[in-house]
């Protein structure tokens, strides 16, 4: 939803020839967007850079918009006085709380949101209630619970005197709307959810307040082998989608107005709409790659740069990146990429060129004074045996509590060898243990140096300095196996 600003204007013009100033006494309000780009600043990370880093970084970069998953207090105290406009977020987790009791709903809405529009000057426009609660894979999980506790935020920002200038929303996966005809004239809500999803709508209308909408190009491309690539870019090189002598040439514009029909056809064709999350991953599955990532990222700022909107809504898109930074905590039950959304690195460095149209540059700026570990990196034993009894466990080990997401086909370190795949598995245990000397041990079969192993794309990483203590104390014994974690170790030994 754009966001709001009212502005008095006092105009004084000088009518030349007459040369008598005369003040125009029009105080005008103005409604109108935010110029720029927003971006998703998730959590899920066993290093943090320091959040006062962080808000540095955005506005260097004129990233004026950003959209939290939680309410962590000093990651929201860190946006005082900065400007930037802040959607908080509540967890699917919390909703039953929220959904049964409306004083859990006003403590929340005064700890985590009133507290810092009065103390910490920071500008809360929004509370995002849940994250995508209604997607297919919960099965109904938070079904009854989501307009529930939506209500109860609602009235609790009113009693608090602040939903005039922070609205409720929810981010909801496109799986809430499809189309009977595959047009985007055909959407409507699943009929399995109509009813949930209506009165969520009517309470945003009431309130005028956003429907917040994220769009994957890359999921359908991931999840469908024909779906046709061109069309997930902005190229305009797909064969474009004739909706009634309407032209859709990319993804985005046609399940963008699928929306917009569901909307219009259940009376609230006029409800703001926000795109919560749109990106693309750069790793972790052989379509997402640096290459697609900034081809499909920079086509998008293009396509919405000029205010032109969609067919079925033109003008501003407001629009939220996903995301700003990788996360090496991330769930990777939907996918390896999961964990490499991030148009920076954990350590806050650009991942390719990407013009958001903010800077004077032209690109991305990257975060300033990052404190990283020593140079050094653990790695197997040159004289280690790869068929030893204890290599396969001691990887399975390794990729469970790190992140191997990086190892697999055409990923960035595909082509390693299987004693490549071991030495990236130690490395990653070894780095997201703060370089603990018996995070290197496997055994005996690791061993640290300081001539760094990456080779051409894969990079073997050194971690940063975390901001929280994330890494736990190493305990027990270190190679505790299953069946299905020696099986995928058994996977990455082989030659990719």
């Amino acid at each position: 939803m754009p966001a709001v600003s009212f502005t008095t204007c006092y105009l004084v013009v000088v009518l030349r020839g007459i040369g008598v100033p005369v003040l125009l006494a029009y105080i005008i309000t103005l409604v109108h967007p935010v110029s720029g780009i927003g971006a998703n600043w998730g959590s899920q990370t066993s290093h943090r850079l320091p959040p006062e880093t962080m808000v540095r970084m955005l506005r260097e970069n004129g990233i004026q918009k950003i959209k939290l998953f939680d309410a962590d207090y000093d990651t929201l105290r860190a946006f005082g006085r900065s400007g930037i406009e802040v959607m908080v977020g509540i967890p699917n987790d919390m909703l039953a709380t929220f959904a049964s009791s409306s004083k859990a709903a006003e403590k929340w809405v005064n700890k985590n949101v009133s507290h810092h529009i009065s103390t910490n000057n920071v500008n809360i426009r929004y509370v995002a209630v849940g994250n995508e609660p209604f997607l297919k894979t919960y099965n109904g999980t938070f079904l009854r619970t989501t307009y529930p506790a939506l209500r109860n935020i609602q009235q609790a920002l009113v009693k608090a005197r602040i939903s005039n200038q922070v609205k409720v929303t929810v981010p909801l996966n496109a799986d809430v709307y499809s189309s009977s005809t595959s047009l985007p004239s055909g959407g409507d809500f699943r009929a399995d959810i109509h009813d949930f999803v209506i009165q969520i709508v009517k309470l945003l209308s009431d309130n005028n307040a956003p429907f917040t909408i994220n769009i994957y190009p890359f999921i359908s491309l991931y999840t469908d082998p024909s779906f046709p690539v061109e069309y997930a870019f902005f190229d305009g090189n797909a064969t474009p989608l004739n909706d009634g002598g309407t032209n859709y040439y990319n993804m985005f514009d046609a399940n963008h107005d699928t929306l917009v029909w569901a909307l219009q056809k259940n009376g609230f064709g006029n409800l703001p709409i926000i795109i919560g999350e749109i990106g693309w991953p750069t790793d972790g599955d052989r379509n997402a790659n640096l290459e697609y990532a900034q081809r499909f990222n920079q086509g998008f700022m293009a396509h919405i740069s000029g205010g032109k909107g969609t067919p079925m809504r033109p003008g501003p898109i407001d629009a939220y990146l996903f995301s700003l930074m990788d996360e090496d905590d991330k769930s990777i039950d939907p996918g390896n990429f999961e964990r490499h959304w991030g148009i920076f690195r954990y350590d806050g460095q650009p991942k390719y060129p990407l013009n958001l149209g903010t800077t004077n540059s032209g690109s991305l700026v990257p975060a300033r004074g990052v404190i990283y570990l020593q140079q050094k990196w653990c790695i197997m034993k040159q004289n280690a045996r790869l068929d030893g009894s204890d290599v396969a466990p001691s990887v399975s080990y390794a990729c469970a509590r790190a992140d191997c997401t990086c190892l697999g086909y055409q990923t960035s370190c595909g082509n390693l060898d299987a004693r490549g795949n071991i030495s990236y598995a130690f490395n990653s245990y070894y780095q997201k243990n703060n370089q603990l000397d018996d995070a290197c041990k496997f055994s005996g079969l690791g061993t640290i140096t300081r001539a760094d192993p990456s080779t051409g794309t894969c990079k073997f990483n050194i971690m940063i300095k975390a901001y929280y203590a994330s890494a736990g104390q190493l305990s027990g014994c270190i190679l505790r196996t299953s069946t299905l974690v020696v099986s995928v170790a058994l996977f990455l030994l082989t030659n990719l």
